[in-house]
């Protein structure tokens, strides 16, 4: 077999396995025919996903595949172990860790192992609780207002606090010289 009669059965069997499932063949159709279809394409909302696939697992594990409306942006945080902060809508954050067994989820300082059920439906309610709860702290003041703190007290002893006199008891002496 010569490399002509390689590259010929080469090219038959391509035309083959690639064929398209419609019953026209690229062959049949004419030069004149417009022969691109407009298909829109999924685009990631997170590029990191094409790089990390099994990161949009992890995610999809602990909310859902429904999880865009609740991400702002993921960040790529370490290459060993390979860490990754994922930023929510109220601002709050938790790291996703890959570990080789599987992922540890580390949302307000705890770490959970996801490999665990049990851990893992502890990873989604303390992920709940933080989106329910989280938020901005503090509104900034719109223009011309200013932030007012109410009058206090405090504790006394402290700076800033009115000064308490301390009265001594009956019994004591008050010295001459005070």
């Amino acid at each position: 077999m010569t490399k002509d009669e390689l590259k010929e059965k080469i090219k038959i069997l391509v035309k083959q396995a690639y064929k398209p499932a419609s019953s026209n063949s690229i062959d049949d159709v004419e030069d004149d025919v417009d022969v691109t279809v407009n298909t829109p394409l999924k685009v990631e909302k997170f590029p990191i996903f094409q790089n990390f696939p099994p990161l949009k697992d992890a995610i999809e594990t602990l909310l859902t595949p429904d999880y865009e409306p609740f991400i702002t942006d993921i960040q790529w945080v370490a290459p060993k172990p390979l860490t990754f902060r994922v930023m929510l809508t109220n601002d709050e954050m938790f790291y996703l860790i890959y570990s080789p067994k599987s992922w540890i989820a580390q949302i307000e300082g705890k770490k959970y192992y996801l490999l665990n059920i049990g851990e893992e439906e502890a990873a989604c309610d303390s992920l709940s609780r933080m989106l329910y709860y989280g938020g901005k702290a503090v509104e900034a003041p719109e223009d011309g207002e200013s932030i007012e703190m109410p009058e206090d007290e405090g504790i006394p002893g402290e700076e800033g606090a009115p000064a308490v006199e301390e009265k001594p008891a009956e019994s004591e002496e008050i010295p001459a010289e005070a």
